[in-house]
């Protein structure tokens, strides 16, 4: 039974049902949570964090290829964690893939997580937030630079969120949902069963306007939502550099992480936080920056390749340059292509030498 500091057993649930389609070409393979991110599956990185905090019994909410899941992590056991798979059969939003799972919850409490969050946020303490504060939800509500992006959430003086506002141009708070929540179980019973519900439009609405205590865990740790190939590339960077938290890396971090096999030119520069997948080849005078290589992949003699990520056996040839780029598994790039920011290239296309290429689909 999972636990925090007090108040009887804690469940976690992530959420990890969907498609990733602003990361095609890289989830054309693999589901978002399940990409290698500073070497292991972005997953991992939470359910570390999740497993630190003393929290044990964790429900996988999926839908999109849920076996691969459960063929990596199995029942958790490897992790310390007791593992739980729940499928949606059809999409149910966020409210909804909450409620799914209400029948395998346990504890009074239970910690919800967007799938998709690179936190560094205490779990422990939004916990005991939600428990001290006699809470029915909890949200994590992150201090961001420029609020207008995203729905606000303005909280009282005492913590207690007052408002869910719609994106616009000048919020009144620099405080957004976070994608992180505590439920009491109660909470969730009450979510209408086998239907689309957004928490965000319906759930914590109304749980305001029935006058139920809704509180804000305000925080300004880290924080990323990984969900395109730009801010995928950024979390597996700061996690090989030690500014994202994980306890799913043992070892120092630093300007490089070199997976199994990994082949690195003598004159070659691979920097900043930088990621070499199993067996990859980076080759003479070749410079790496700031990317993910998933296994396989091969960066020949004088390429350039920055801020981008390259799918498993992709190969980038000879003076080509790619500068915030996404290779499917299996793409070629040939010799002294231009590829810039934005460009996707699919899984086993090939493009001639030469080519350029910016910001639309290859």
């Amino acid at each position: 039974m999972g636990s925090s500091s007090g108040g009887g057993a804690v469940d976690a649930v992530v959420l990890v049902g969907g498609k990733g389609t602003r990361l095609r070409p890289l989830t054309l393979s693999a589901p978002k949570p399940m990409l290698p991110t500073a070497g292991v599956p972005f997953l991992s990185h939470l359910l570390s964090r999740i497993r630190a905090a003393g929290i044990t019994h964790v429900v996988l909410g999926t839908s999109y290829q849920a076996e691969v899941f459960e063929e990596h992590f199995g029942d958790g056991s490897a992790l310390g964690l007791e593992l739980e798979y729940v499928v949606e059969d059809e999409p149910l939003d966020t409210g909804g893939a909450i409620r799914n799972v209400y029948d395998r919850l346990r504890g009074d409490d239970v910690v919800i997580f967007n799938g998709d969050i690179l936190s560094g946020t205490d779990i422990g303490s939004l916990v005991d937030t939600h428990r001290c504060s006699g809470a029915d939800v909890t949200l994590h509500l992150q201090r961001v630079a420029d609020p207008s992006r995203f729905g606000s959430v303005p909280t009282d003086a005492d913590g207690r969120v007052t408002a869910f506002l719609e994106k616009t141009q000048n919020p009144p708070t620099d405080q957004v949902n976070a994608g992180c929540y505590v439920f009491r179980r109660g909470v969730v019973g009450a979510i209408p069963a086998g239907r689309r519900v957004s928490v965000e439009r319906e759930t914590f609405p109304g749980l305001l306007e029935a006058g139920a205590h809704v509180h804000g865990f305000v925080d300004d740790s880290y924080w990323l939502d990984v969900g395109t190939p730009e801010t995928f590339v950024q979390g597996s960077t700061d996690l090989v550099r030690g500014v994202a938290p994980t306890a799913a890396l043992s070892g120092p971090r630093g300007e490089a992480l070199h997976l199994s096999g990994a082949t690195v030119a003598a004159d070659a520069e691979v920097t900043g936080g930088s990621t070499l997948g199993a067996d990859s080849v980076v080759g003479t005078g070749a410079r790496v920056e700031s990317s993910v290589l998933f296994d396989g992949a091969v960066v020949e003699a004088g390429a350039v390749v920055e801020r981008s990520v390259l799918g498993a056996g992709s190969r980038v040839g000879e003076g080509a340059v790619l500068r915030g780029v996404a290779l499917g598994d299996g793409a070629i790039v040939g010799e002294d292509c231009e590829l810039l920011d934005g460009a996707r290239v699919w899984p086993k296309v090939e493009l001639p030498r030469g080519a350029i290429r910016f910001s639309s689909d290859a």
